[in-house]
């Protein structure tokens, strides 16, 4: 099976939500928004592009050390497997974005 795995730059959306299961694995979820800048040429400014916003997941040491360390409005540079989930809500199909972290750090640029 061919993953897609992607590196995104963005700011952390809120804090991140660390559970265990019932296996006994941390798990820890946080929303992530990355927003694109371009140079206008006609205004001579950099506006921003449009948003994309992810939900990461992190599991294990990962999802420990990321709760421990970030909070809401930190930049970071996460590195992961991006998936599609598809589903109905209100008898419309949606899909949402999901990136499965195999690396987070803050963004120190």
């Amino acid at each position: 099976m061919n993953e897609t795995t992607v590196t995104v730059v963005g700011n952390l959306v809120d804090d991140p939500r660390l559970r265990t299961t019932e296996g006994g694995l941390d798990v820890a979820g946080f929303r992530l928004a990355s927003t694109a800048r371009r140079y206008d040429r006609e205004t001579g400014r950099y506006v921003d592009s449009a948003s994309l916003f992810l939900s990461v997941s992190c599991w294990r040491t990962l999802a420990a050390n990321v709760a421990e360390s970030l909070r809401k409005g930190d930049p970071v540079v996460v590195t992961g497997k991006l998936s599609t989930r598809s589903f109905e809500k209100d008898g419309q199909s949606r899909s949402v974005c999901e990136l499965e972290a195999v690396a987070v750090g803050p963004d120190l640029a």
